[in-house]
C-alpha cells in the first residue's frame, strides 16, 4: 500500500485546489520558508482525524480554512483527500484504491467520506488501525516529534510500539466488550431463582453458626472461669 495522491482545496495556504501526485522516484518536497511544505503534512494529519487545532498550529479548527489575503477573500470551507493504492491486503478491502476525504466549513460543519460515501471519524480510524497510518502513528513524523517521543512517558511510547506490532485493533476489540455494563441477574419472580436464593442464604447461616460454635468452644476451654 502506498499514498498515491494528495488533493488539497482551501486548506491553510492552499487557496486553489492543488493535486500532488506521488509518483515513483519522489523522495521529498523542497522549497523556501513559508511556501507551505509543513501545511502538506498538516493536511495529511488533518484528514486522518486530527482533532487538536493546536497540533495543526491553530487556535480553533476553523483556522485551517484559508484566511484570505489583501487580494483574495477568505474561503468558507476546506477539503483534503488522500488516495491510497494497492491496499486490499493492508486495509482488508476489496478495493484496489481507497480515497478518504475530510471537509470542514466555517459554520462548524465537518464531514468524512470514504470513496465518496459519507462516513465517520471512527470508520476512518478503524480502517487504518494497525497499518501505521494515523494522526499519532509512526508513518508521519513532524518536526520535533522524535524528541517528543523520546521524552514522553512510557504509556505514550507504548501506543506507538503497539501500532507498529499490529495489535492495536486486537486490543480495541477486546477492550470494547469489557467496557459494557454487566448483564442484570434474571428476574426474581421465578421459583428457580427463589430456591437458589434460599439455598445460598441457608449455606451462609450454617457457615456463620459453625464459626460461632467454634468460637464459643475455644473460649470455654481456654477460660477456666467459663466452666
Amino acid at each position: 500500500m502506498y499514498l498515491k495522491r494528495i488533493k488539497i482545496n482551501g486548506f491553510k495556504s492552499f487557496a486553489d485546489e492543488t493535486t500532488i501526485s506521488l509518483t515513483d522516484g519522489i523522495t521529498c518536497i523542497v522549497g523556501p520558508n513559508g511556501c507551505g511544505k509543513s501545511n502538506i503534512v498538516d493536511a495529511i494529519r488533518w484528514v486522518l482525524g486530527e482533532q487538536s487545532a493546536k497540533a495543526l498550529r491553530g487556535g480553533k479548527m476553523q483556522d485551517v480554512i484559508f484566511q484570505g489575503t489583501e487580494t483574495r477573500k477568505p474561503l468558507q470551507f476546506c477539503e483534503v483527500s488522500l488516495l491510497f493504492s494497492d491496499c486490499e491486503k493492508q486495509l482488508g478491502t476489496n478495493f484496489n484504491e481507497v480515497e478518504i476525504t475530510r471537509k470542514v466549513s466555517r459554520d462548524g460543519g465537518s464531514d468524512y467520506f470514504i470513496n465518496g460515501k459519507a462516513g465517520r471519524l471512527k470508520d476512518i480510524q478503524s480502517l487504518f488501525m494497525d497499518t501505521g497510518i494515523g494522526r499519532v502513528s509512526y508513518s508521519f513524523m513532524v518536526q520535533g516529534q522524535i524528541d517528543q517521543i523520546l521524552s514522553s512517558n512510557p504509556g505514550e511510547r507504548r501506543a506507538i510500539f503497539e501500532e507498529a506490532a499490529g495489535i492495536t485493533k486486537y486490543k480495541a476489540g477486546v477492550k470494547g466488550p469489557a467496557l459494557q455494563a454487566p448483564k442484570p441477574p434474571p428476574a426474581a419472580s421465578g421459583p428457580r431463582f427463589k430456591r437458589e436464593e434460599l439455598r445460598r442464604a441457608e449455606r451462609g447461616t450454617c457457615a456463620r453458626r459453625g464459626v460461632a460454635q467454634r468460637s464459643v468452644g475455644a473460649n470455654f476451654f481456654s477460660n477456666p472461669e467459663a466452666r
